[in-house]
């Protein structure tokens, strides 16, 4: 149990550092100025140390992803190994999506850098393909939420099972699930109605309260069994 504590207590700290640099990494979509590129790209060198952050956040994040799958692996693969394979299967997969929508934000730096190679472009065209890479994150982005939700699944139903953690907590985890799933697609077919149903994001406080509970409690002592003779 003192193991598991100490594991627990590991897989909260990594997952709180994620919610941290996940949120700093989410904050490029707030350098974009809808339909306005001269002001975007300005917005950008403005704020560029800012966005450099924004852009080495979203990288450590997956970083952290992968340690901290592993890490809930160690905790609950004694629970169901199936679901925790495949809790971190879902990680594993949208890693890599992660990474090329991380490029996509990369790329208004290279575009907006002022070097002589791009002189055969005027500024109005770079600023243009600045804000179509911006734009091509946010749609890579949606597609993404749907397995940032889907890996909640396989790790609220292991928490629900597991016993040493509150069931409601593994609730939470599923409906959070459930609300990614429901932007994520709504923002794919139909992208007017992305800003509305992005409130759904609420329901991902489920994962605020397992990282409480992790790093405050770890997990709770199971009850002994008496032996028999």
């Amino acid at each position: 149990m003192d193991s598991n504590k100490k594991t627990a207590r590991i897989a909260g700290v990594l997952y709180l550092l994620l919610g941290v640099t996940s949120a700093i990494g989410l904050s490029l979509s707030s350098f974009m100025v809808r339909g306005d590129a001269a002001a975007t790209a300005n917005k950008i060198g403005s704020h560029q140390l800012f966005y450099r952050l924004c852009v080495v956040s979203d990288l450590a994040s997956q970083i952290l992803f992968v340690f901290l799958a592993l890490t809930l692996y160690q905790l609950l693969k004694g629970v169901n190994k199936r679901w925790a394979v495949l809790m971190v299967s879902l990680v594993l997969v949208q890693v890599p999506m992660t990474f090329a929508t991380m490029l996509c934000g990369v790329a208004p730096l290279v575009l907006l850098n002022g070097a002589d190679y791009w002189s055969a472009f005027d500024k109005h065209q770079l600023d243009a393909l600045a804000i179509g890479a911006l734009a091509l994150r946010n749609y890579g982005v949606n597609a993404v939420v749907a397995l940032w939700g889907l890996w909640l699944l396989p790790f609220g139903l292991l928490v629900y099972r597991c016993g040493f953690i509150p069931r409601i907590l593994g609730v939470f985890l599923v409906i959070a699930c459930l609300a990614d799933l429901v932007i994520s697609g709504t923002s794919m077919l139909f992208p007017a109605y992305e800003l509305a149903v992005h409130k759904l994001m609420i329901f991902g406080v489920g994962e605020l309260l397992i990282i409480l509970w992790l790093l405050i409690k770890g997990v709770k002592p199971m009850p002994l069994v008496a032996a028999t003779s």
